[in-house]
């Protein structure tokens, strides 16, 4: 066996086993370069509608009359028969004498991909934002403790030594974020800040 041949048979495997991976998406074929007319010698999905025995692509015909043409020409546009839009790889294998013999294509169908990048577009819209911050977590009465306490710290008091208004402001601000719905909230806020329950109760009027 010739070492074009070998080269050949090579790649040829890979044609088939990249293109089987990834099946309807990437089309794989492997042209012989020795046979522009036949150049196709390994086809591996199908999406172009050619076949093992086709001629070579006007890339293919560069390749051939060029020996400085690039060795691989990566993610360049391209278009399917059909008018589907296309991502398109090609790689030249050359001999030891530095011919090129082969070139493996990849033709990714990048239609799929546009479509479902409009579809996750659309699924990952919001809309207005709510009228007010919504927190995902569980709420606890660690959470509630540290709240009274930093609300304190900014206004340069204790939580008891708070004036009557910013014990008032405090319990509604806890009310509207949904802290008073804990369990045992109502003691744990009486505890903290000195006062009583009824005086919870008063400020929520």
């Amino acid at each position: 066996m010739t070492e074009d041949e070998l080269l050949l048979r090579e790649a040829e495997k890979i044609a088939h086993a990249v293109g089987r991976m990834f099946p309807g998406l990437c089309e794989v074929v492997l042209h012989d370069l020795r046979d522009p007319a036949h150049a196709v010698r390994a086809i591996e999905g199908g999406l172009s509608g050619r076949a093992v025995g086709d001629p070579a692509t006007e890339l293919g015909l560069a390749r051939i009359a060029d020996p400085e043409f690039p060795d691989v020409l990566q993610n360049y546009p391209n278009r399917f028969p059909d008018g589907r839009p296309a991502k398109s790889t090609s790689i030249g294998i050359r001999n030891s004498g530095g011919e090129y013999v082969a070139a493996l294509c990849l033709n990714l169908d990048v239609s799929l991909l546009g479509s479902a990048a409009h579809a996750l577009t659309r699924l990952a819209r919001t809309d207005e934002p709510a009228p007010l911050t919504e927190s995902l977590r569980a709420r606890t009465t660690e959470e509630l403790r540290a709240l009274v306490e930093d609300y304190a710290t900014e206004r340069g008091h204790t939580p008891r030594s708070l004036p009557p208004s910013g014990k008032k402001e405090l319990v509604r601000s806890l009310k509207a974020r949904g802290f008073l719905e804990l369990k045992n909230a109502v003691p744990v806020l009486t505890d903290l800040l000195g006062i009583s329950r009824a005086s919870v109760y008063n400020y929520l009027r």
